[in-house]
């Protein structure tokens, strides 16, 4: 048995301003339309005898993975995804621990695991299916195997294996450029991919073998989160507490450098980490300048630049050698051979408190969306997309008024006492304290104008009372 583990935790922070904290790097969609997770959940259930597909990521995330998913989930029946979800990120070893802890309660320790990061990139999945074949029959012999990535050039961002066929003689962290050339050019070093395959009761053996605290600790977390579930749900949500005390380290520091039991798979089938947006342009096909554009601009004397903007026009003359990055709320411009310091604009925004590190202007919700429009001193303009059948909680601010205006669609209010249908060009006020819930009862996506005002209009100025999505 196959149950292919999906790690969806990092924000990506060298892809801001389209990778946020809320909306990070496997959301992203690349220039052919499909999001990173969407497909590394469609070559994760392409492999002959799948039926689950395990997914680990952020309890804020479950619902938009489940719906990046669902056109896939649909086309293969029987089909089924699971969630463990994080309260917060604890690096790769409590992930593939508590992961690890899962498959075996649920199909045994003789399941074989194939881990694969929701931000990584395939070109040809014939080849990647070949490798990964290759990897079940080592890992049907009890070996934790990770695939190395023949290198194509002399790459200072990822670690290192030193390797003689299948065995691994050496995990090697970054080096520098010319030590990067030397492991390149002597044949004898791969990629660390971070991509593993092995049986569930071996790693956790290998667990409690070399990383004896993080074993123990994930067991109390996993008995924790078991005793929590409910029935049959899909989702787990992972207990907080125990979670916290699990310590944090990578599953290659933790594991995989320290077990005897170690194999690698030598595979070169297009992989890719997209971590930067030299490597998001490397997907466009440039033109006779070297320029490659996505959405609309107008280059003069422009060469080997990348223009990537979702809404606006953009216009640049006399530049070489740029990246371009325009969002609705904030516009990237840099050289292209600083790209792995947007990092560092990131984090000088989270010094300054600034949203922009953690929310796009439009916002994801388990009900919908909504884009903050316009906003000043003690008001607030949205445009709020609920989809068919969903509703918000049954909630309550503090410091905020608001008008509702339906723009299309009919919406269900309950506005304190009162329940009411609001429809096309009608509208409703819900005053401060007033306890109010928005539901779509209708086929198609309700579309409404939210005005708030008040002296606080912070999203945590929410008091929830009742939520079908487990909020309350």
């Amino acid at each position: 048995m196959l149950i292919p583990i999906i790690l969806s935790g990092g924000v990506g922070a060298r892809l801001w301003p389209i990778s946020r904290e809320s909306h990070p790097k496997p959301f992203m969609k690349l220039p052919d339309g499909q999001s990173l997770l969407q497909k590394t959940f469609a070559r994760a259930s392409a492999f002959e005898g799948v039926r689950e597909v395990l997914t680990i990521t952020n309890r804020e995330h479950y619902f938009k993975s489940r719906d990046e998913y669902q056109p896939i989930r649909k086309a293969i029946p029987g089909l089924v995804d699971t969630y463990l979800l994080e309260p917060f990120g604890r690096n790769t070893a409590a992930a593939i621990a508590l992961g690890a802890l899962k498959v075996a309660a649920d199909h045994g320790d003789e399941a074989i695991m194939l881990v694969l990061p929701a931000d990584h990139l395939i070109e040809d999945q014939g080849a990647f299916a070949v490798a990964v074949k290759q990897a079940r029959d080592l890992a049907e012999q009890g070996k934790l195997v990770t695939f190395g990535i023949v290198p194509n050039a002399p790459e200072t961002g990822f670690g290192y294996i030193e390797a003689d066929g299948h065995t691994v003689k050496r995990f090697v962290e970054k080096p520098s450029y010319e030590t990067a050339v030397e492991y390149v050019d002597s044949g004898r070093y791969l990629w660390n991919s971070g991509m593993f395959c092995f049986k569930a009761g071996a790693m956790l053996a290998q667990f409690k073998l070399h990383a004896p605290s993080i074993y123990e600790h994930a067991l109390a977390c996993w008995e924790a989160t078991r005793s929590k579930a409910q029935g049959n749900m899909p989702m787990m949500e992972i207990d907080s507490d125990t979670f916290a005390a699990i310590p944090e380290n990578s599953i290659d520091y933790s594991v995989m450098e320290k077990s005897e039991e170690v194999a690698v798979v030598p595979g070169n089938f297009g992989w890719s980490d997209i971590g930067s947006w030299n490597a998001i342009s490397g997907l466009t096909i440039p033109d006779e300048a070297g320029n490659r554009v996505i959405g609309e601009a107008v280059l003069v004397d422009v060469g080997n630049s990348y223009i990537q903007s979702e809404g606006r026009m953009v216009a640049a003359i006399g530049l070489d050698n740029l990246l371009i990055v325009d969002t609705p709320d904030a516009l990237l411009v840099a050289d292209r051979s600083r790209a792995q310091d947007v990092k560092k604009v990131v984090q000088q925004l989270k010094l300054m408190n600034h949203d922009s590190h953690k929310l796009h202007r439009t916002v994801a919700r388990p009900w919908g969306t909504y884009t903050v429009l316009e906003e000043g001193s003690n008001f607030k303009i949205k445009r709020i997309v609920v989809k068919p059948g969903a509703s918000l909680s049954l909630q309550m601010h503090y410091h905020r008024s608001e008008h509702w205006i339906v723009v299309s669609g009919t919406a269900s209010i309950v506005n304190d006492d009162k329940n009411m249908l609001v429809r096309t060009n009608e509208s409703t006020y819900i005053p401060a304290g007033h306890r109010h819930r928005l539901e779509n009862p209708g086929r198609t996506d309700l579309v409404m104008i939210e005005v708030q005002s008040g002296e606080y209009l912070g999203e945590d100025d929410i008091v929830r009372f009742d939520d079908v999505y487990g909020r309350a």
